[in-house]
């Protein structure tokens, strides 16, 4: 029998202190929220691997779904500065873990998931007053709840939409993983006024999140 609460401080010592994460709020976090809970039962014992975990397999006309991988995670949050009090929005939360975690570090999480099974799943494990979790397509966003002060996109995407910059607050932040010519790279945007800039962090190969690909291109 797994000691899953011994495996967690490993994750969160093995994992994530040693990727540069020093945000202590996020820390307790991770070392609070039990990720075992997010994946399937057969899964459970692969809850605190250093990889990606896969918490809904493809189907006809469904790409399969997956937790990112720790470390991946706990850079993305700690790149969006959250605030005490801040609102946040993730986008594609499949079961509910990184809102979890998120809920525990900012002062009301919305989580966005437009698979109605994992939707499901998320609001019977996301029984928290801070989070709500809603059915909607992600690269829309939930425009009902903004303005945000930060964004999370858990999983990678290939193009990021204006419909999810322009419901950042001015000095809002958003961080996603752009994979481009099989070059995924964890970026942070912030919203200044009108403008949106970018700032690459670093390699994250992670699983794409469907409903964000960039639109097909005629070649010659």
């Amino acid at each position: 029998m797994i000691d899953f609460a011994q495996a967690r401080r490993t994750m969160v010592d093995g994992q994530v202190r040693v990727n540069d994460v020093t945000d202590a709020a996020l820390i307790a976090a991770m070392l609070e929220v039990p990720r075992e809970k997010f994946v399937p039962e057969a899964r459970a014992q692969l809850a605190y691997i250093d990889d990606d975990l896969c918490v809904q397999e493809a189907a006809a006309g469904r790409a399969a779904r997956y937790l990112m991988e720790p470390m991946v995670l706990a850079r993305l949050l700690q790149a969006l500065e959250i605030a005490l009090g801040a609102k946040v929005l993730v986008v594609g939360c499949a079961t509910g873990y990184s809102a979890a975690v998120l809920s525990r570090v900012a002062g009301s999480v919305i989580a966005l998931e437009e698979d109605d099974t994992l939707a499901a799943s998320a609001r019977k494990l996301l029984r928290t007053a801070n989070v709500e979790v809603v059915s909607g397509k992600a690269a829309a966003g939930w425009a009902a709840g903004a303005p945000y002060d930060a964004i999370l996109i858990d999983g990678a995407i290939e193009e990021l939409p204006a419909s999810l910059t322009t419901q950042l607050k001015d000095g809002g932040r958003l961080a996603a993983v752009i994979r481009k010519d099989n070059a995924p790279k964890a970026t942070v945007f912030v919203r200044t006024g009108g403008n949106v800039s970018a700032r690459r962090l670093f390699d994250a190969a992670i699983p794409t999140l469907p409903g964000f690909e960039a639109p097909k291109t005629f070649v010659f």
